[in-house]
């Protein structure tokens, strides 16, 4: 090669430096620019063919490398519209080409960009400031899910939101063990609970008749043999009445004496029967309090428990004596308690004085009419009182009732717990209040959905009901108020109504050769053979919101190689410099 070859690679030399300076320069010019990628560059030394003895270094060749998979800092800003990226994916874009009848056409080509600055055109597209056309797929409004899988510009409609009815009322809470409503009064048995025949009469007792006609006026030891006994269990409390002849000494037993027998006056049956109920009310326990041991009107023994509709009883003791007054051993009838399905206008005061707030919601009907739903729980039966602990569900469906029209209704579901603050299987995940309707709106059957375990009865020492979860699935009608793009890449349009609706999702494209894309203006790449085709991701992970990111140029860095490569180029001149010098020499050889 000589002095024209050392001439020669000087000069690539000078070339690959200024294609160095040409791509610092550029990184330096894009300091600023949002999402740039700077560009380095490579040197590659040609060496051309010779023996091991005679090589030489050669000349160089400069190529550009890119740094797609480096990513610059990201910075948060306050334009909800403006996104980053913090992963090696790109926004998946498309220019516009045209209108056409007022609408805009697109090339129908992906382009692939790191620049995350849209903003809403006229249109209703989102447009980032090189003017590339977010891409993404558009989401179901009803069911929140993806629709499609190709991309698409997406465009957001201004449009009035329309209203959705209520189908659906998501409700979890822990009712007290122990209701203090303002009807409670902890010395009085059973004062935190509704009674059912204050509202809808037709409770019934614990009973057991006899079945022997028994003439009252009679004598006592007619049908009472004195050193016999009669037991009366109400709710696991015994009380046992020893019938004793009175003539023969004062009773000195431990339980409750009953003389059936005096010469002056005769001790009557009636006597005898008022005696065992005002033994059995002052020992049988508070569910005793009010019980009748008397003739029926069919002159049949007959023991109930009063008033109380929650309790029960047995009976058992001496077979003369049992035979005698008609009666079997053996439990009682059960208590009952019609359901109340509506509670009137006039007993509002007394209904809210037995129940306690279960809090209140407000749903839509199909037209997006609202209306504010209360609730309200009460305790209609309970494990203290002889039964199982047992809750009912109200709501207030007129507030502007009157009288005896109906103010609260009963959602139709019965509540009932274990001991250990659970529902009795099979539990109530869901209930529906059937045709509901609340001051004039019809709502239609609604919902209630508790989920396991959502509804239960664990000791509250407020004895208040605590809601943890009370929302709905309905809204009513709104404008649209502005538009966001979240963290997990989705566009969600708010309304006046305050909702907000996920209208599409972001498409991120990521590549295996991420630094073979090719670069065009705008700040966006298209692929190539080298990069490999776009593969897709639906999910919108690395999508940061209200934030964007900066380019990955370092001007320290870049004024560092800026000085190396003005060196590299200084020191090439010298070699052309010299090169020239020697020619010149072998010129003058012939002089």
């Amino acid at each position: 090669m000589g002095i024209y070859g050392a001439l020669s690679s000087a000069v690539t030399g000078l070339r690959a430096q200024a294609h160095a300076l040409e791509n610092i320069s550029g990184n330096i010019a894009n300091s600023q620019t949002t999402g740039y990628k700077r560009i380095e560059t490579d040197f590659l030394d040609l060496i051309p063919d010779a023996p091991i003895s005679r090589q030489v270094p050669g000349a160089v060749l400069a190529q550009s490398r890119g740094t797609n998979n480096v990513q610059g800092d990201i910075k948060t800003v306050s334009d909800e519209t403006f996104i980053a990226l913090n992963s090696n994916g790109f926004f998946v874009v498309e220019p516009k080409i045209g209108q056409s009848d007022g609408n805009a056409v697109f090339a129908g080509t992906n382009f692939y960009t790191r620049r995350g600055d849209f903003e809403i055109d006229k249109d209703g597209l989102l447009v980032n400031g090189a003017g590339y056309y977010l891409k993404g797929l558009p989401i179901d409004t009803l069911t929140g899910n993806i629709s499609g899988s190709v991309p698409e510009v997406i465009k957001l409609s201004n449009n009035f939101l329309p209203a959705q009815a209520t189908t659906r009322v998501n409700y979890q809470a822990n009712l007290p063990q122990l209701p203090k409503n303002t009807g409670y009064n902890p010395t009085i048995y059973n004062s935190e609970l509704m009674e059912a025949d204050d509202y809808a009469p037709g409770s019934t007792t614990a009973a057991k008749t006899g079945t022997v006609v028994l003439a009252g006026g009679n004598e006592a030891d007619t049908v009472m043999t004195a050193g016999e006994s009669i037991t009366v269990t109400v709710n696991g409390t015994a009380v046992k009445f020893d019938f004793y002849d009175g003539d023969a000494g004062a009773y000195t037993g431990s339980d409750i004496g009953i003389n059936i027998k005096d010469s002056a006056p005769a001790i009557t049956i009636n006597q005898a029967l008022a005696a065992m109920q005002a033994g059995l009310r002052s020992a049988g326990g508070p569910a005793a309090s009010s019980a009748t041991v008397a003739l029926d009107g069919s002159n049949n023994l007959r023991i109930t428990l009063g008033s109380d509709y929650h309790g029960s009883f047995s009976v058992a003791g001496s077979a003369g004596t049992m035979a005698a007054l008609g009666m079997t051993p053996g439990a009682s009838s059960p208590p009952t308690r019609p359901l109340v399905a509506t509670v009137p206008a006039d007993l509002d005061a007394e209904f809210k004085a037995n129940s306690v707030a279960g809090g209140a919601i407000t749903v839509y009907a199909e037209n997006g009419a609202p209306a504010n739903v209360q609730l309200r729980w009460a305790k209609v039966d309970s494990a203290a009182a002889g039964g199982v602990d047992t809750w009912n569900l109200f709501y207030m469906s007129n507030s502007e009732a009157t009288g005896t029209s109906p103010m609260w209704t009963n959602v139709g579901q019965t509540y009932a717990f274990a001991g250990d603050g659970s529902l009795l299987p099979p539990g109530v995940p869901t209930a529906t209040i059937n045709n509901l309707t609340v001051n004039g709106v019809a709502l239609g059957n609604v919902e209630l959905k508790h989920d396991t375990n959502g509804v239960s009865q664990f000791a509250d020492v407020n004895g208040t009901v605590n809601v943890s979860t009370l929302n709905q699935n309905g809204y009513g009608a709104g404008e649209f108020v502005s538009v966001a793009i979240n963290d997990n890449g989705r566009v969600v349009a708010t309304y006046s109504n305050g909702e907000r609706i996920d209208m599409a999702q972001v498409v991120t494209a990521e590549f295996n050769a991420i630094n073979k894309l090719k670069r065009l203006d705008g700040g966006v790449f298209s692929t190539t053979s080298e990069s490999g085709e776009a593969i897709l991701d639906l999910s919108g992970s690395g999508v940061i919101g209200g934030a964007l990111e900066a380019s990955n140029t370092d001007i320290s860095d870049e004024f560092t190689k800026l000085i190396v490569t003005q060196q590299a180029y200084a020191a090439g001149t010298r070699i052309v410099t010299a090169a020239d010098k020697m020619l010149q020499e072998a010129l003058n050889m012939i002089r």
